[in-house]
């Protein structure tokens, strides 16, 4: 991913040399040229376009603004609902993160969101342990987890 990098940025410096106009629009032109020379050659070269991962990055980003708003609103009718109707637990989550950096990224994701906190990783680093404000299903709470940020994590880091 590094070396499609630096040569889509060498193919910018170089559109920029044949272009005579050292200036951020033309480098921009040079960059977008070079992205499209990679996604062309991915094919011949044998490599994975990198630019896959970094759609997979903001995608990411997206995805923890979305679930950090919506589970601010659900603080918000928890904390001024009159009654504490809510059903706070610990949840064992598993995944199929391989690295500890994924598993570090998806407890730090979990912890950020507001009503949620990972607590402890098992021994072999493959479960968290995450208590939440109001979880009326386990099952669904972690399928939630699933479907949501690890597989986010997966797409940037596979």
């Amino acid at each position: 991913m590094a070396f499609q990098i630096l040569l889509n940025i060498g193919i910018a410096l170089i559109w920029m040399l044949l272009r005579n106009e050292f200036s951020g629009v033309e480098f921009m032109l040079g960059y977008i040229v070079g992205l499209v020379m990679l996604f062309l050659l991915r094919r011949f070269l044998k490599f994975d376009f990198y630019f896959r991962r970094v759609i997979a990055m903001f995608k990411l980003i997206g995805l923890f603004i979305y679930k950090l708003i919506l589970s601010n609103i659900d603080v918000i009718k928890i904390v001024l609902s009159p009654k504490m109707d809510i059903t706070p637990g610990i949840i064992a989550v598993p995944t199929k993160l391989k690295t500890d950096w994924e598993v570090t990224l998806l407890a730090t994701l979990i912890s950020l969101t507001p009503g949620t906190l990972s607590m402890d990783f098992s021994e072999d680093g493959k479960t968290i342990f995450v208590h939440s404000i109001h979880v009326p299903d386990k099952d669904e709470a972690i399928k939630e987890i699933h479907d949501s940020f690890e597989k986010a994590i997966l797409e940037v880091t596979e």
